[in-house]
């Protein structure tokens, strides 16, 4: 079986012995590994089932929900780079989803999608269980806080109230936008905004305790290094949300200056749990997920 599928072979998928009814929806989407955390809770659960793969193009988001509801499913997550899209395409949006400025996860049901987000919550437990730090109390600095991921985790900072929150991207006017909406949920936290050439960018580094890397850079082998190696120190928390490959440059030049590292696995796992709820209220899949990853 082609383990990703596109808007034109959904039907296929939907027709297999077992019937796909939830996907994750990205471009690319080939490297994503929810099929793999998401199928073992399912089989575990008894629901008879398959979660795919669905290549979406930019701008094609709402034919593919139009095709998903037409095909019986029952959600579907979103990645890079629909999360925005997806905000505006669902006909309810919860909350903390809208607080948070993105969708990853969307629930079908009679009266139409509803979208939620569940990188902020997973996040918190990510770095929790990774490190042991709360987010209300470390100077955490985003890089990549103008995309999808960046953002919510962003947003999911401000609302610990942090004393500090700095950050980075590498067009100013999105992050300055974010920074005057994370004040109005935080009055009191100090947030730092900054490009990735501002003379100052080593010392802010330097100064925060947890670096979180929210970019697409480390998804492919030619990447370029993120952040200079001069940018990390001992006392670093760094943290990368992309989890294949599992060590990427950014976590390779943290490791080498002696920081406690993690990937987006535990990310991954945990918001995809919380996804998981939404689809199935009342279950608890996070064992099985953590099994299916070997966390």
């Amino acid at each position: 079986m082609n383990p990703v599928y596109t808007i034109a072979t959904l039907e296929q998928a939907a027709n297999a012995d077992l019937p796909a009814k939830l996907a994750v929806l990205g471009y690319p989407v080939a490297h994503s590994a929810s099929p793999e955390l998401h199928q073992p809770a399912l089989d575990a659960f008894g629901i008879g089932c398959s979660y795919i793969r669905l290549e979406v193009e930019p701008g094609r988001l709402p034919q593919a929900f139009q095709k998903m509801r037409e095909l019986g499913f029952i959600g579907c997550n979103v990645t890079v780079p629909h999360k925005f899209e997806a905000l505006d395409n669902c006909d309810e949006v919860a909350e903390e989803a809208r607080i948070l400025g993105a969708v990853n996860t969307v629930v079908f049901g009679e009266n139409g999608s509803r979208g939620y987000n569940t990188d902020g919550p997973g996040i918190m437990q990510a770095v929790s269980g990774a490190f042991g730090l709360n987010l209300g109390k470390t100077h955490t600095l985003i890089l990549g806080a103008g995309g999808g991921a960046g953002q919510a985790i962003a947003t999911q900072c401000a609302l610990a109230k942090p004393e500090q929150l700095t950050l980075v991207n590498r067009s100013l006017d999105k992050i300055v936008a974010l920074a005057r909406r994370l004040e109005r949920i935080s009055p009191e936290t100090d947030i730092f905004t900054l490009d990735f050439d501002d003379p100052g960018f080593e010392g802010a580094c330097h100064d925060a305790e947890l670096l979180i890397q929210t970019t697409s850079l480390g998804l492919k082998s030619t990447d370029p290094q993120v952040i200079p190696d001069a940018c990390f120190l001992p006392h670093h928390c760094a943290y990368d949300t992309i989890y294949q490959p599992p060590e990427t440059p950014f976590l390779a030049s943290a490791r080498r200056a002696g920081c406690h590292t993690d990937n987006g696995l535990s990310l991954l796992i945990h918001q995809g749990a919380i996804a998981f709820q939404h689809w199935f209220p009342g279950t608890d899949p996070l064992p099985y997920m953590r099994k299916a990853m070997s966390l």
